[in-house]
């Protein structure tokens, strides 16, 4: 082959691989709109495929037309748990509801990859494959919540799928408000959920 040809076709050919590249290499950003302000979280659709779908499912859908931020667990809050953690919670809330979807397999961070460090957002449950519709962001890191972690009597964690990237200030906020015991005197109503654009490597 001509070396001018052989170059130009290796020359294509990364252009190709690097463009394959970068498609695999974004992330989905969706940004949550409360009464307190915006939070901003990429989604992991690579590490955590089943929980990154069904959350985009329920925004895509317009499932979460009716969500709040209704909890929130702080060190003062929590008078009976000897393993503490810090978290607010929200989505549709636990009553019957038309818009919550069928629950989802555990996808546990021993599987994933995915920790629960400050500003990480994970799937509710109670037993293992019952999340479906209800979330919480951590504040801090929260490793107690992560697969052999002790918050949860059964040790497989919580299921993390994503991270906020803008907004911290605002779930730190939102996280101080009064409470009575866990529950906001006032819950935080989530204005909207909507994609935003796609995001670079979800390592980064």
């Amino acid at each position: 082959m001509n070396p001018n040809r052989y170059l130009l076709f290796v020359f294509f050919v990364s252009l190709i691989i690097s463009g394959c590249g970068n498609r695999h290499d974004t992330a989905p950003v969706v940004l949550l709109q409360t009464e307190l302000g915006d939070i901003v979280v990429v989604i992991d659709v690579v590490s955590a495929p089943i929980t990154a779908r069904n959350f985009l499912r329920y925004v895509d859908e317009d499932r979460f037309k009716e969500a709040f931020f209704y909890r929130v667990v702080r060190l003062d809050n929590q008078p009976h748990n000897d393993v503490k953690i810090e978290v607010i919670q929200g989505g549709i809330g636990f009553v019957e509801s038309d818009l919550r979807l069928p629950p989802i397999v555990h996808e546990n961070t021993e599987k994933t990859g995915l920790l629960h460090k400050d500003g990480v957002i994970s799937m509710a449950r109670r037993e293992p494959g019952t999340a479906s519709s209800e979330l919480f962001i951590c504040v801090g890191d929260q490793p107690e919540l992560d697969f052999g972690g002790k918050r949860n009597p059964d040790d497989q964690g919580f299921a993390a799928f994503g991270r906020v990237i803008q907004g911290m200030d605002v779930v730190r906020t939102i996280h101080g408000q009064s409470a009575d015991g866990q529950t906001l005197i006032s819950p935080v109503r989530i204005i909207g959920f909507k994609r935003v654009k796609e995001h670079g490597p979800v390592t980064e």
